[in-house]
């Protein structure tokens, strides 16, 4: 992983001489430095700028949807409607950590303190049915998404002090607190069509996807199982430097499979294009087909400059059964990462340890600098000396699956927060009340992991449950924060900033929707979040990151699991991608029909 210095976008990220200069408008913004591309830029350099547009792109997943409005929380929509039916007033490059050019909008401003931001609408922009993207537009997407939307966009927007119109195609909005990433925020605001939205009805869960001005719309829906997005005619955006190279195939379809089995076998049969996959046991043997043998499958492993996926076993600290930071430290004990990953997963994982992991704003590994111990001062109890010191690590086992050295240390944990072992049972000292915490899956891959940590948690007398339950349960579970244990996986950039608050937040602790899952509310967190939003340097944004990285491994809320080392992808030989990917790997936007 190259140093953040290294990475474009933050090239240029030295703190500039003050100017008296005006603020003018700009092609692009980035949250740290000077955008990578020049206002002349042509498309990015992670596409194939000459791909062909033609064919279908076909892709599977497992679950199931009940809803197209992916700006709600009721319902489970998929996520493919945001960007390819609703686009923003600025796109998010793939190539830098966190840069913004112009799309509806086609210049941006804001000034040194980013105390506003302001747009120019492209006079070209429209809607799919023809109607032209305006001021009044943007301000009406903004108003019903702060008042109706989901919380993180509730949280973001109520930042806004002020929002007006200026002239026939430009916006304003002003700020009333000090947050550096705002204009890129607002610049990456989904923006609907006020004509064909009514707000009386905008939180209801349907079928028909929101208008936008994207390059798709949505033509078939079989509800829960299939969804087909054909390309808008004359789409306006075709040509801008921001789509050149993205949006390839005349029609994008969506298959939803009830298990992970059936989205394998359905792969295998070539009923989708391009598989992820995540199973390192599939990865090794189970790609020996024909397919594959006469090279009509072709398996890569491509390389990520991004933070790898934190994965874990979340504990609900709202619960009275994980309460006590020294129960959920035991469960960690419990869990034998050795051996699982040698005889569940073929040695092929890596153990995560940090909410950024891989990345130089990971604090595994790493001593605190000067910055966050100065961050960190007024909250000395919220982060353990071996996570400040850089020595902590996740729990290490012979492999056995039988550590009496981990085993011992979990009982002792018990002990010490009034649980003991008794006639085989771990039951509460003060009543007898036995142990017995259920975990929730979804899927038969977590249900086999869940299994297995069952059997090694029964060893200190835990009666872990573990309940599997179809795709709209799990998530209306989680969203409603009813569980004991939950598995998630929080994805992280190389610009972090306002959605840590929406994960980690306490204020998102009691707000459905959140993922704050675990319920952690921590003033230590809240003050990391609030330092690395105000960061005007690169240096001091990555310190403050660290400090956070520090205060979540150090609350203890989750069984941090295991990370592939790099991204597995499977494909069909129709379909073809760049040979130069993104920072976060290959995108299937950017993808063609071969041949």
């Amino acid at each position: 992983m190259a140093p953040l210095a290294a990475i474009d976008g933050f090239a240029q990220s030295a703190p500039a001489a003050e100017s008296t200069a005006s603020p003018q408008p700009a092609h692009g913004l980035a949250m740290h430095g000077t955008p990578l591309y020049p206002a002349d830029f042509t498309s990015y350099r992670s596409v194939n700028a000459d791909a062909p547009r033609r064919g279908r792109l076909t892709q599977g997943t497992v679950g199931t949807f009940d809803s197209l409005n992916p700006f709600i929380v009721r319902g489970t929509p998929p996520p493919f409607i945001r960007w390819n039916v609703v686009e923003s007033l600025m796109a998010r490059c793939p190539d830098e950590a966190f840069t913004v050019y112009g799309l509806l909008a086609r210049s941006i401003e804001t000034d040194d303190a980013r105390s506003y931001v302001a747009f120019e609408l492209d006079p070209a922009a429209r809607f799919s049915d023809g109607a032209p993207v305006t001021p009044a537009d943007v301000l009406f997407s903004f108003e019903l998404l702060r008042s109706r939307g989901r919380p993180n966009l509730r949280t973001y927007y109520g930042k806004v002090a002020s929002a007006e119109a200026v002239g026939s195609r430009g916006v304003r909005f002003r700020f009333g607190e000090e947050d550096r990433e705002l204009p890129l925020i607002l610049a990456l605001m989904p923006i609907l069509a006020q004509h064909a939205t009514d707000p009386a009805h905008f939180e209801e869960t349907s079928f028909r996807a929101p208008l936008g001005s994207g390059p798709y719309v949505v033509s078939q829906v079989k509800p829960g199982e299939s969804v087909v997005l054909d390309r808008a005619p004359d789409y306006w955006g075709r040509d801008l430097p921001v789509n050149r190279g993205l949006y390839n195939f005349d029609s994008l379809r969506y298959d939803f499979y009830r298990d992970v089995n059936g989205l394998f076998e359905a792969f295998k049969r070539g009923l989708y294009d391009i598989r992820f996959e995540t199973d390192p046991g599939r990865w090794t043997t189970g790609y020996d087909i024909p397919a594959r043998r006469q090279g009509r499958i072709v398996l890569e492993e491509i390389a990520t400059e991004v933070p790898k996926p934190y994965s874990a076993l979340v504990f609900n600290m709202r619960r009275p059964v994980f309460a006590d930071a020294r129960v959920r430290a035991a469960m960690v004990e419990l869990f034998d990462f050795e051996w699982i990953n040698q005889n569940l997963y073929f040695g092929a994982y890596t153990r995560t340890g940090s909410f950024y992991e891989g990345s130089e704003l990971s604090a595994r590994g790493r001593p605190a600098d000067a910055r966050e111990r100065e961050l960190l001062a007024p909250f000395t109890e919220a982060v353990l000396p071996a996570v400040m010191d850089g020595s902590w690590q996740p729990p290490v086992s012979d492999g056995s699956g039988r550590d009496r050295a981990r085993l011992r240390r979990a009982l002792e944990l018990f002990e010490a927060a009034g649980w003991t072992l008794t006639g085989g049972e771990m039951v509460r000292r003060s009543d007898g009340t036995p142990f017995r915490p259920e975990l929730v899956v979804g899927t038969k891959d977590q249900e086999r992991l869940a299994l297995a940590y069952q059997h090694m948690v029964r060893r200190a007398g835990v009666a872990l449950e573990i309940r599997l339950v179809d795709n709209v349960q799990f998530e209306a579970r989680k969203q409603s924060y009813d569980y004991d244990m939950v598995p998630y996986i929080w994805d992280q950039s190389l610009s972090p900033g306002n959605e840590q608050a929406f994960y980690f937040g306490s204020a998102a602790a009691d707000t459905p929707g959140t993922r704050n899952f675990m319920g952690l509310r921590s003033p230590a967190a809240d003050a990391m979040i609030r330092a690395l939003l105000v960061a005007r340097r690169r240096e001091d944004f990555a310190s403050a990151v660290r400090a956070l990285d520090r205060v979540l491994i150090s609350a203890g809320f989750s069984l941090p699991l295991f990370h592939t080392p790099t991204q597995w992808l499977a494909r069909w030989t129709e379909v073809a991608r760049p040979g130069r990917p993104a920072l976060s790997g290959t995108l299937a936007e950017s993808w063609w029909a071969a041949g």
